[in-house]
C-alpha cells in the first residue's frame, strides 16, 4: 500500500493511493462472504451460489463498492496519522483511477484540512480602555440590595391601609352584575402601590381598616389579556384582612454588622466601593481584551470549510438549547414563539460561529508562530480556574480528568499566555467610560439625522 499527499490549497488536500491488487482481491472474496446470503440465485439456496456465478449475473464489479470500503478505512487513517493532517469533514473520492480483480487499486480523494492561517498585526495594536468610576448611585443601589434583605415585614393594626402597605384581602369582582373567571379570591396579598392590579384598584384600597369592605370601581384597559373584559367597567368587592408594613433598618454601625463582616458602616460602604470598583476594572480590561483580540482575528486571513462553521453552529445551538433547558423552557416553544425554523437559526447563528472558529485558528497560529509554552505551574493554575468555575474541589477535579482533558486545560493555559502577550504589547490610552457613551450618542445622533434626511427626500419624491 502506497500514497502521496499533495495540498491543493489553504484548505484541503489531495491523497492519491494505490493498494496492492492481491489487497484488494482479498477484500473482494471478505465482500463475497459477507453479501452472499443477500443475493438471490436461481436454483441455489441463499449463501451457496459460487462468487463466478453471481459475478457473471450482476456484473464483475458487483462487490467492488463493498470491497474498497474495506480496504479504504485503513489506507486512509493511516495517511492521516503518518502526515499528521487535521481534518475537518470527511473525504470524499476525487478520480477512481483503476479497479479490478488481478489490478492495483488506483485512487484519488480530496478532504478538508485545518486552514492555513495569514497572520497580520497581532502586536502593537493600538485601543482605548474605557475605564468606569463607580458613581455614589451605583453605591447606594447596592446597599439598597442589602437593606432589601434585611427589611422585615410588621403587623399594622392602629391605623388604615397606606401607600407601600402589603395587604391581605378577599376579593370579588363583577361585571354588570354578574361575576367573571378569575375575579374572585381569598387571603390574597397585594402591595399597594405595586401596580400589579388593574389601574385604579390599589389607590382605592388606602384608607382602608381591617375588617372593613368596600365596592371599588374600576375599568379594564383596552390592551387587557382576556378579550371579554377589555375595556369594561367593573366593580370588585373587597375586604381588608390584615395589613402589614415594612420595617426598613436604618443604616447605621448595626446594618453594617448584621449584613456585612464590618463593624462599621463607613468600613461596610467602603469595601462595596472597592468591590464595585474592582468589578467595574476587571470589565474593562476584559473588553480591552476582547477588542485587541478581534483586531488581530480581522487583521488575519484564512480559508475557513464549511464543516468547521456549520460544526461551531451546531455546538452553539446545543448551548442555546442547554439554556433554555435551565431556565425551564422547551427549544421546540421557542421556535414556535419566534416563528423561526432551526434552519434559519442556524443561518442566524453562522457568522458569530465564523468568527469564533477563525479566532480559536489565529490564537493557534500566534501561539505557534511565538513557540508559546507554559510552565506546570501555568498548568496548574489553569485547572484550578476550571475546577473552580465548574464548583469543584481541585483535588477531586484534577483525579476525574483523562488525558484529552488535560491536553485541553495546558492548550487553555497556551491561549491565555497568547492573549496575555497581545494585550502587553499593545498601545493602550485609557479615558472615562462617559467618553464613550458621549461618542456613542453623538454617532447614534448622526445616524438619526441621516435616516431623517433619507425619510424626508423620499416623502418628497
Amino acid at each position: 500500500m502506497g500514497y502521496t499527499v499533495e495540498k491543493i490549497s489553504g484548505n484541503q488536500v489531495k491523497i492519491n493511493f494505490e493498494i496492492a491488487s492481491e489487497k484488494f482481491d482479498a477484500a473482494v472474496q471478505q465482500a463475497y462472504l459477507k453479501l452472499r446470503g443477500r443475493i438471490n440465485v436461481p436454483a441455489f439456496r441463499k449463501g451457496k451460489a459460487p462468487r463466478r456465478l453471481i459475478e457473471n449475473m450482476y456484473g464483475e464489479g458487483v462487490f467492488y463498492d463493498d470491497a474498497f470500503d474495506i480496504v479504504f478505512p485503513e489506507a486512509y487513517e493511516a495517511a492521516v496519522k503518518e502526515n499528521d493532517l487535521q481534518v475537518v469533514d470527511r473525504p470524499e473520492v476525487d478520480e477512481m483511477k483503476q479497479i479490478g480483480v488481478g489490478k492495483d487499486l488506483l485512487f484519488t480523494i480530496k478532504v478538508y484540512v485545518k486552514p492555513d492561517v495569514e497572520l497580520g498585526q497581532y502586536k502593537g495594536l493600538k485601543a482605548v480602555k474605557y475605564v468606569h468610576k463607580v458613581t455614589d448611585e451605583e453605591i447606594d443601589s447596592r446597599i439598597q440590595q442589602d437593606v432589601t434583605k434585611a427589611t422585615t415585614m410588621a403587623d399594622v393594626t392602629d391605623r388604615p391601609v397606606e401607600n407601600g402597605d402589603t395587604v391581605n384581602l378577599d376579593y370579588a369582582g363583577s361585571v354588570d352584575g354578574v361575576a367573571f373567571e378569575g375575579g374572585t379570591a381569598e387571603n390574597q396579598t397585594l402591595e399597594i402601590g405595586s401596580g400589579h392590579f388593574i389601574p385604579g384598584f390599589e389607590e382605592q384600597m388606602i384608607g382602608m381598616n381591617i375588617g372593613e369592605e368596600k365596592d371599588l370601581q374600576v375599568k379594564f384597559p383596552d390592551e387587557y389579556h382576556a378579550e371579554n373584559l377589555k375595556g369594561k367597567d367593573a366593580v370588585f368587592h373587597v375586604k381588608v384582612n390584615g395589613i402589614q408594613s415594612k420595617v426598613v433598618p436604618a443604616l447605621d454601625d448595626d446594618f453594617a454588622a448584621d449584613v456585612s463582616e464590618f463593624d462599621t458602616f463607613a468600613d461596610y460602604k467602603a469595601n462595596i466601593e472597592k468591590e464595585l470598583t474592582e468589578q467595574a476594572d476587571k470589565n474593562a480590561a476584559v473588553q480591552l481584551e476582547n477588542e485587541l483580540v478581534q483586531q488581530a482575528v480581522d487583521a488575519a486571513d484564512c480559508d475557513i470549510p464549511d464543516a468547521m462553521i456549520n460544526d461551531e453552529t451546531d455546538i452553539m445551538i446545543r448551548e442555546l438549547k442547554l439554556r433554555m433547558m435551565y431556565q425551564g423552557l422547551r427549544y421546540e416553544d421557542y421556535l414556535k414563539y419566534t416563528g423561526q425554523s432551526e434552519d434559519q437559526i442556524k443561518e442566524m447563528y453562522k457568522p458569530e460561529a465564523k468568527n469564533r472558529v477563525k479566532m480559536q485558528l489565529v490564537l493557534d497560529a500566534i501561539i505557534k508562530a511565538e513557540n508559546v509554552e507554559v510552565t506546570d505551574e501555568e498548568v496548574e493554575k489553569a485547572t484550578a480556574e476550571e475546577a473552580e468555575r465548574s464548583g469543584r474541589e481541585l483535588e477531586e477535579f484534577k483525579k476525574s480528568l483523562n488525558d484529552r482533558q488535560k491536553e485541553y486545560l495546558k492548550d487553555n493555559a497556551k491561549i491565555r499566555k497568547g492573549v496575555d502577550m497581545i494585550v502587553e504589547t499593545a498601545q493602550v490610552e485609557e479615558k472615562d467610560e462617559a467618553d464613550r457613551i458621549d461618542a456613542a450618542d453623538t454617532i447614534k445622533a448622526v445616524e438619526d439625522a441621516a435616516s431623517a434626511v433619507m425619510e424626508k427626500e423620499e416623502e418628497e419624491e
